[in-house]
């Protein structure tokens, strides 16, 4: 079970100092990583300010929006005991072949008039065929075309000699595979697949000049040191991305019921990555609105990117909620200031509402609101 009491470390810990030191140049060591993911409530506001500190140092004022699109659901014969779409799996989601190019298409262009600059196309199983490669690769071309500017990121498993590359000739820009947890962690959640063979597909993109994007999922049972041993490993791997997941515990999976994070932990979890790896894109992934509840927008001063709208098999909150919530805490989205699409939910920023006329309660017949 996840360690999550503060230890005296942690609670002398000088957050400031910290931050000043990194921004000088000298990278956290274990033990502060560990006092930052084990810093208390009362902490928390000067942990994220300490944090948004390097946040800002990178990025600005700026939020990354990247929109998933999901080519091929289900029916996979890996056996990770946190997916929706796992060998044995009875979860209740959409299954499907791979979408035809017009529909993968058309998916994409609903995220990019929202506001993203990064399309997502992921697939489900062990790893794509030369066929799937060809696919995908005409899928990009067409995408290409029509949004010329668009980052394409691609995620379809385990990846074999030559197919990173043959994907960076069709227009692909990053490849996702994430490790997901410790080297330590690995085989309490998945048996059919090893940690090496993720490291390897990871290694296998950024050798043929994709931008490796890879990260993990918090809340599967592991501790505190391992979450740590998690971003220490994607900081030697060079990860340019890092989603950070928080565990949906889908019903009719082997981690269903499992609950192990609070608002405020997630909180610390993705301030704990920026301190580790303070200039990478740290992406608050699935799990957001779950977990993070109410505290998503004081993550958003740590984190500087988001997926928009759904994930793979499940829904996320309302698109104009997340444009929203980027601009009340006071953000852009990366590329909306060099003239986002006229019409687009972007362009318009944070929706000013009019009150709503009480008409139930004290007065009236009607219950209350409460």
């Amino acid at each position: 079970m996840p360690t999550t009491t503060a230890t005296t470390a942690a609670a002398t810990t000088n957050y400031a100092a910290l931050a000043d030191a990194v921004l000088a140049g000298t990278p956290v060591t274990t033990d502060d990583a560990l006092a930052v993911l084990r810093s208390g409530d009362d902490a928390l506001l000067d942990v994220v300010q300490a944090a948004g500190r390097l946040r800002r140092a990178h990025f600005g004022n700026t939020v990354k929006v990247n929109y998933l699109v999901n080519l091929k659901s289900g029916l996979c014969p890996e056996d990770c005991g946190y997916c929706s779409q796992r060998l044995g799996s009875t979860a209740d989601i959409l299954t499907y072949s791979w979408l035809k190019p017009d529909e993968a298409l058309a998916q994409a262009g609903a995220g990019l008039r929202g506001g993203a600059s990064r399309v997502c196309l992921v697939s489900s199983g062990r790893g794509p065929s030369d066929r799937d490669i060809d696919r995908v690769s005409g899928m990009v071309g067409a995408l290409k075309d029509k949004y010329p500017d668009v980052e394409v990121c691609a995620c379809l498993g385990l990846l074999k000699d030559g197919q990173a590359e043959r994907l960076r000739e069709a227009g692909v820009d990053a490849y996702n595979h994430n490790i997901n947890t410790a080297a330590s962690h690995h085989d309490a959640i998945v048996t059919s697949h090893t940690y090496d063979d993720r490291v390897d597909t990871v290694t296998k993109a950024k050798g043929a000049g994709l931008s490796p994007c890879s990260g993990l999922i918090a809340g599967l049972g592991e501790s505190d040191e391992q979450l740590v041993e998690a971003l220490f490993a994607l900081r030697d791997l060079e990860s340019d991305s890092i989603p950070v997941n928080f565990l949906m515990p889908f019903d009719g999976t082997p981690m269903q019921g499992t609950h192990e994070l609070s608002p405020a932990r997630c909180v610390r979890i993705l301030a704990m990555a920026r301190f580790v790896c303070p200039e990478k894109e740290i992406r608050i992934a699935g799990g957001r609105e779950m977990h993070l509840k109410s505290l998503q927008g004081l993550a958003l001063h740590v984190a500087n990117s988001i997926f928009l709208g759904d994930y793979l098999t499940s829904e996320g909150q309302d698109a104009q909620a997340d444009i929203d919530l980027i601009a009340d805490n006071g953000f852009v989205i990366l590329g909306a200031q060099d003239g986002p699409e006229s019409g687009s939910a972007c362009a318009g920023g944070s929706v000013t509402a009019d009150p709503v006329i009480r008409r139930r309660g004290a007065g009236t017949t009607a219950p209350a609101n409460a």
